[in-house]
């Protein structure tokens, strides 16, 4: 039997970013295991939404289950935000929220997008065990206070907008300090077409400066009432824009960000991106989300990093699946749940994969993150659409790894011996011989990468001694 000949490969930045929310305010977490059966590749990033108010006599409850039978009237009007709660920082661990899930999404090959809601009177002390506590969890982005210019969250009835520029940049300066593997992102308004300059322009400055990452969040359609009334003709809790307009705000806000910070470009993303299917209805909340990123693509957008969708599940109409009233662990999949799931797959919102010179085993995996990470290839022959195609791993086997082959990811825990990779071939089957190769990465099984090792901020590390067992068979077993 000929040897199986293994390349090395990279994997590295889309032209554009896929991102995903995964729980908020409107809607719990779903397990990355299912997410990935559902979209068929891992996203770069997913994005979980925390608040941090260790100072409030209610904390650390959620604060809609704490005030539960409180008279509210609309969704920002409790002491705090209603997002989870932050389990760790100061006094804090990191066995609960959101570690467990940041665990979770980085075993499957994605990086972790942590948005927290911070009360800008926290120490320093808390900020410094906030950026300890995210020191095991490679490159991730933080993206601290956001929508920071405007009026609704709690921490922007708790300081003036300059005190809250100055607390940006107070976080940031800690977090390059204590855990340079994170990257904060700044989310704040877009230009004001009136004085063409950025919403609080001045008391953010400095903070647009210092970022890692300049970010806005412009949904194409948004119920902001929701859920305490129905968006109907007439109403005012409510707005609808068009496409094109919501895509020149974003890049119009991009050049006022590139100019502050004297021509030099940092990365841009739309941090939550979509269009409410309460005001346009499942079939335009599809078209509209396609309009945007033809467009994107169309224009060859090298300014615009990456956006977010938001979200997957939601308990109101700005979900890939809406949540079942009936069961919150039922999803119900969207018509732009097939739209999106186009788009991903483009060529353009996907990761750059470049094949390298032949290995030899054992060999070591590299896991920097979705967009650098080092994984071998394996060229494979098809006599045509297959039976069976499955991986199977001796017993002493305990690699996590992420493959692909013809455009479909799967993931293998340490506890998995045999994966089987035929749904690749449901919704693409191959119409005659080809030849293909199958992907495999390492991201960390804990989901943590080992600080004990030199550049263990920054990168993960597999040795792979055997390959799995490829089962290909072309035919049903017994004819």
């Amino acid at each position: 039997m000929e040897e199986t000949k293994i390349y090395s490969i990279h994997m590295g930045k889309a032209k554009c970013a896929v991102d995903l929310g995964d729980g908020s305010e409107r809607g719990e977490y779903v397990n990355q295991d299912y997410i990935l059966n559902k979209m068929g590749r891992p996203h770069r990033a997913i994005s979980l939404m925390y608040c941090y108010y260790p100072l409030d006599k209610e904390w650390p409850g959620r604060i809609s289950e704490v005030m539960k039978d409180a008279d509210i009237s609309f969704q920002w009007d409790y002491p705090y935000d209603d997002y989870f709660t932050y389990k760790g920082g100061l006094n804090g661990n990191t066995d609960d929220e959101p570690f467990n899930y940041m665990r979770d999404v980085r075993r499957h090959g994605q990086d972790v997008i942590l948005t927290l809601t911070v009360d800008p009177n926290v120490t320093d002390e808390h900020i410094i065990a906030i950026a300890k506590d995210l020191r095991p969890f490679g490159r991730m982005m933080l993206r601290i206070n956001h929508e920071a210019t405007g009026d609704w969250f709690s921490f922007t009835k708790r300081a003036t907008y300059a005190e809250l520029g100055d607390f940006y940049c107070r976080f940031h300066k800690i977090i390059k300090e204590y855990a340079p593997n994170v990257q904060t992102v700044l989310c704040i308004g877009g230009v004001d077409p009136n004085t063409e300059k950025i919403e609080k322009e001045e008391e953010f400055k400095q903070a647009i400066l210092d970022t890692d990452i300049w970010s806005i969040d412009k949904y194409m359609a948004l119920h902001w009432g929701w859920p305490f009334d129905v968006a109907e003709k007439g109403g005012n809790t409510f707005s609808r824009s068009k496409v094109d307009d919501v895509f020149d705000y974003t890049k119009a806000a991009y050049d006022r960000f590139k100019e502050l910070n004297r021509g030099a470009a940092k990365p841009m993303v739309m941090s939550e991106f979509n269009a409410d299917g309460d005001v346009t209805g499942p079939y335009d909340q599809a078209d509209m989300v396609k309009a945007y990123c033809d467009r994107v693509k169309r224009e060859e957008a090298t300014w615009y990093t990456g956006f977010t969708f938001y979200q997957f599940r939601d308990r109101g109409r700005l979900g890939l699946e809406i949540e079942d009233p009936n069961n919150p662990d039922v999803g119900i999949e969207q018509p732009v749940m097939k739209t999106y799931k186009e788009i991903i797959h483009d060529d353009y919102f996907y990761p750059e994969m470049t094949q390298g010179s032949e290995l030899s085993l054992p060999c070591t995996l590299r896991w920097g993150g979705a967009e650098d990470a080092e994984g071998i290839a394996i060229p494979l022959h098809f006599e045509k659409n297959p039976h069976f195609c499955e991986l199977v791993f001796d017993d002493d086997d305990n690699s996590n790894l992420m493959f692909e082959i013809n455009g479909k990811w799967f993931y293998k825990s340490p506890e998995a011996k045999t994966i089987d990779m035929m749904s690749a071939f449901f919704e693409k089957p191959l119409d005659g011989p080809c030849d293909m190769t199958l992907k495999i990465f390492a991201p960390p099984a804990s989901g943590e990468n080992d600080l004990s090792i030199e550049d263990g901020l920054m990168n993960s590390y597999t040795t792979i001694r055997k390959l799995p067992k490829i089962r290909l068979r072309f035919e049903p077993i017994v004819l």
